[in-house]
């Protein structure tokens, strides 16, 4: 099947309001006798919950979400990417509704709002062996521009 792609075309990103990301914790706890405790990663690839929050100005994008949601996603059931901002900048998440959005609420002056808690994929994170360089990815802004420099 091909991938879904959330309309961004037509429809915003989500708004800052309520916005925020809570991972799924990757380690397993074993408490043992001795009263100490045992941990281990359990999986590298962590899924997330992102709180999300839309406004449409129109009601004709209310509709646009609403039947993007109903039968391109499937009420929700199907995977598919939507532009998200995170700290390490805005790109494409592979991501799932949790449940159905909660919505529409009317909202002065004439907009509708919409919430809802998604599933991403995986966790917004620099690549794979970039924390063993906190120099570089602190100092990033600076090498870019340094490499980009005519």
């Amino acid at each position: 099947m091909a991938d879904i792609i959330y309309p961004d075309e037509y429809l915003p990103m989500p708004l800052m309001d309520g916005y925020g990301f809570k991972p799924i914790s990757p380690l397993l706890r074993t408490e043992m006798t001795s009263g100490r405790a045992r941990q281990r990663r359990r999986y590298t690839s962590t899924p997330t919950q992102a709180s999300v929050k839309w406004i449409f100005q129109t009601d004709a994008l209310a509709q646009v979400f609403e039947a993007f949601f109903r039968d391109a996603l499937k009420d929700g059931q199907s995977w598919f990417y939507l532009r998200l901002q995170t700290p390490i900048g805005v790109k494409p998440y592979k991501a799932r509704f949790i449940d159905i959005y909660e919505g529409p609420t009317l909202v002065a002056p004439k907009y509708w709002q919409y919430s809802a808690t998604l599933e991403l994929w995986e966790r917004p994170l620099p690549a794979a062996g970039w924390g063993n360089y906190p120099e570089w990815l602190a100092g990033q802004s600076l090498l870019d521009i340094a490499l980009n420099k005519e």
